[in-house]
């Protein structure tokens, strides 16, 4: 009784640490992007063997990734996804440290907390490594341009007018208010110890995957190297998740994607 009296009379002590360490790591996977983003546009890309590439009897063809060149391309993956996600996901990760205090379920709160962000970035990781392989399939039919975007004008044009579309459905709203709204989650859903922070964790980031992968595979149409189209989808996960008029503004930017892409299927 007495340390639940010591905590209530301390609201909010690991407010401060979380974010500060959300924060930097947000900010180094920004930094890392914007480095190679940089690297690229001002040298030969790093991906790519030096040396001329063979011919397909099509015309000149990407030779194939090697295990390194994929094991950074999937790295790029993560930092992406951690830089656009993680910020939206703030408040959420906020929630659950500070009824972990209160609940007092593991003897170390913040520990809690970590093993919550690491299911989190788990989920992440694991559509990061399908994407990883789709940009392989796509690299190696040479259907990608130097900047890593798809060079179809018309496959780009219905990745937008799906993405648009499924900013409407159902379920990308039900995932919506999942994240908009995470208290029940967290209260009914709760797990105690490591494993179950870790599996809560992992839940969560199950609900922002059904939430905005589509948007996520848009970075094929505008380049997984754009760093104003990695800026632009942060902001709209963050007004979506965030801003009170959220569901709306899902709905509009889906309006926008299935004009946007209709003009490039039918210029």
């Amino acid at each position: 009784m007495t340390a639940l009296i010591r905590v209530d009379t301390q609201p909010g002590r690991e407010r401060p640490l979380v974010i500060a360490c959300l924060a930097m790591l947000v900010a180094l996977c920004w930094a890392c992007l914007v480095f190679r983003a940089l690297r690229i546009a001002t040298l030969e890309p790093v991906v790519l063997p030096a040396g001329p590439l063979p011919d397909n009897g099509l015309g000149a063809a990407p030779l194939p990734y090697r295990a390194p060149e994929l094991l950074l391309l999937l790295a790029m993956w993560g930092a992406m996804l951690s830089a656009i996600t993680l910020p939206a996901a703030t408040p959420v990760i906020l929630l659950f440290a500070r009824i972990n205090r209160l609940a007092q379920t593991v003897r170390f709160p913040n520990i809690g907390t970590f093993f919550f962000v690491l299911g989190y970035l788990a989920a992440w990781s694991g559509f990061g490594a399908v994407a990883t392989l789709a940009q392989w399939a796509l690299h190696d039919a040479g259907a990608l341009d130097a900047g890593m975007a798809i060079v179809n004008p018309s496959v780009c044009g219905l990745a937008l007018v799906a993405a648009g579309t499924y900013q409407w459905t159902p379920a990308k709203h039900r995932c919506l208010q999942h994240c908009r709204a995470p208290l029940s989650f967290v209260v009914a859903g709760w797990r105690p110890g490591l494993p179950g922070a870790l599996g809560m964790g992992i839940t969560h980031g199950l609900h922002c995957i059904g939430c905005c992968w589509l948007l996520m595979l848009l970075l094929f149409a505008a380049g997984v190297t754009n760093l104003g189209a990695l800026l632009a989808l942060a902001g709209l996960i963050l007004a979506e998740k965030l801003l009170p008029r959220g569901p709306v503004v899902a709905c509009i930017s889906g309006l926008v994607l299935v004009a946007w892409g209709t003009l490039l299927l039918f210029p």
